[in-house]
């Protein structure tokens, strides 16, 4: 018998997550490995894509400006779909600057959320679009 193919997902991964995948190595450094083998297909939207870049340039991460330009040239642009928002949403979490991850997601009819934040973690599923942990991700698809 042959092996079973895992179909490719479309995800949106949160800040947190989306950071410490490319920043720090560990388990999490695993998604990346996802997005590159084509295992997944990470998806932004204009207002999830700058708060990353914005996020990058923390004095915390020291990171130079030509650090951040191969990162996101190398590393999230020939990989990652980038969406316009079509979807409406508003009030749904706890801290509203979390409703754009579930804009983007349901804008680009992704499958899942990937996320670190607890709130957004607790919502577990929002219309068609699951919310999970980093770790299960690695579990549903490696």
């Amino acid at each position: 018998m042959g092996k079973k193919e895992k179909t490719v997902r479309k995800v949106v991964l949160d800040t947190i997550v989306l950071i410490s995948s490319i920043l720090f190595k560990g388990e999490l450094a695993g998604i990346v490995d996802l997005w590159k083998r084509g295992k997944i297909v990470p998806v932004v939207s204009g207002e999830t894509f700058d708060e990353f870049r914005k996020v990058l340039e923390y004095p915390k991460f020291r990171l130079t400006n030509g650090e951040i330009k191969t990162i996101i040239e190398e590393e999230v642009l020939p990989f990652f779909e980038i969406v316009d928002i079509t979807a409406e949403v508003s009030g749904i979490c706890k801290d509203p600057d979390d409703d754009k991850f579930l804009a983007c997601a349901l804008s680009a009819s992704a499958d899942l959320i990937v996320s670190g934040d607890k709130d957004l973690c607790d919502i577990a599923k929002y219309k068609s679009v699951k919310i999970v942990r980093a770790s299960e991700l690695l579990k549903m698809v490696d």
